[in-house]
Parts: C-alpha cells; structure tokens; sequence
C-alpha cells in the first residue's frame, strides 16, 4: 500500500486517522506541524500527503507549498474543520487549489469517507 504523511496540530485526529489508514493497511508517518511535516517529506518522502489547513508554525497552506515545490508529484488531501476561520476557508481552498491538492475533507468526517477519498486520489479501487 501507500506510504502517507499525516501532518495535524489535533493529536487525537492524528491518532484516529493513522488507525484508521493502518487498518487499510497503508504505512502512516504523523507530523504534528507543517515544519516538522516538511522536515519528514524531505528525509523520506510520502506518497500520499494528509495535512491540517490551519495550524501553528507552518500553516496548510505554506507546507503544501513547499511540498508542492520540492515534490510536485506527490498527492495532497487538504483538511480544515473551518471553525474560527470558516469565513476565510473558500478563499484558502482556491488558493489550495491552485497549488495542487487532489482532494479535501471537511472536518470532522468519517472513516468511511477518508478511506475513499484516499483510495480515489491514489488511484486504488475499493477493497
């Protein structure tokens, strides 16, 4: 399967998504920021890239930016639950948009919808 970077400020979401991949049985590598996110793509690159939209540190966006740059054929899932920022999320998805990210999900969401959203943008058919 695939090899999937995680990159969330929420502990317990990363927790449930990694169970979640690793149950399809993917490889999961949890970052708990962009930077740190980053700095894990670089030493051992992912072939599938889940990240936060709003986080400390290096934001969504700035990480799918550098991700995009140094790796533009990786795939990239974009996830915000909106929240504080729910005003500003249309202009921040037309921005991640146009950087390339093959997917979105809208938090929270289930396992079932993460699954597919993963297979589709992988390419994989549903187990």
């Amino acid at each position: 399967m695939a090899r999937i970077l995680v990159i969330d400020d929420e502990e317990d979401l990363r927790v449930l998504v990694r169970q979640a991949l690793e149950s399809d049985g993917h490889e999961v590598i949890p970052a708990t920021n962009g930077a740190e996110g980053l700095a894990l793509q670089r030493k051992r690159p992912a072939d599938l890239v889940i990240t936060d939209i709003f986080m400390p540190e290096a934001d969504g966006i700035e990480t799918i930016h550098e991700i995009k740059k140094d790796f533009p054929r990786v795939k990239v899932i974009a996830m915000s639950g909106g929240g504080r920022a729910s005003s500003m999320l249309q202009s921040v998805l037309t921005t991640a948009s146009a950087l390339g990210i093959d997917a979105f999900l809208r938090k929270p969401f289930d396992f079932s919808t993460l699954l597919q959203s993963v297979r589709q943008v992988l390419g994989q058919s549903a187990a």
